[in-house]
Formats: structure tokens, sequence, C-alpha cells
């Protein structure tokens, strides 16, 4: 594999990232967070899901994400053009 196929592959595409939350987000982070959708699950994580256009955008994402101070539990990227789903766990 050659240097452009490496740095292409490492590349963020657009599409959505799911990222979940342990416990409940207070209504408070709502107009905080702006571009996520939340979803309050059952069980007592919060889901936010947000649409990424570019690698910037992710990082800036993940910023406002660890400033709610809740642990982070997982990270699924959704990409449009695959139909699988590519998940980190931390």
């Amino acid at each position: 594999m050659n240097e452009k196929q490496s740095a292409q592959e490492s590349q963020i595409e657009s599409g959505l990232c799911e990222i979940r939350l342990k416990g409940h987000l207070s209504d408070l982070w709502v107009d905080r967070l702006g571009d996520f959708t939340i979803t309050l699950e059952e069980n007592g994580n919060t889901l936010l899901t947000c649409q990424v256009i570019d690698q910037a955008a992710l990082h800036g994402f993940f910023k406002r994400v660890r400033n709610l101070g809740l642990p982070l539990l997982s990270i699924n990227f959704l990409n449009p053009r695959q139909e699988q789903t590519e998940e980190v766990n931390t």
C-alpha cells in the first residue's frame, strides 16, 4: 500500500456519527449542542447523532461531547456508502 492510499483510508468521509454516553443529559444541553440529535434511551444512556462533513467537524463534536462530563460508551460511524457500522468502544 502506498502513502496516498493510506492517507485516503484514514480520512473520515461524510456521514452520520452516533455517540453514546452513560447517563441522561439535562435539558440545558439541548440548546447548547445545536447540531446534535439527542435521544434519551430507556436504559439511562444518551445517544447523540450528528452529521459529519469532515475530520475538523468531527474533532469539534468530540470537544463538545468531552465538555458534557458524561462517560463515553461508544462511537459509531455510519457511512451512507456502506451498510455496515464501524464501532469504536471505549
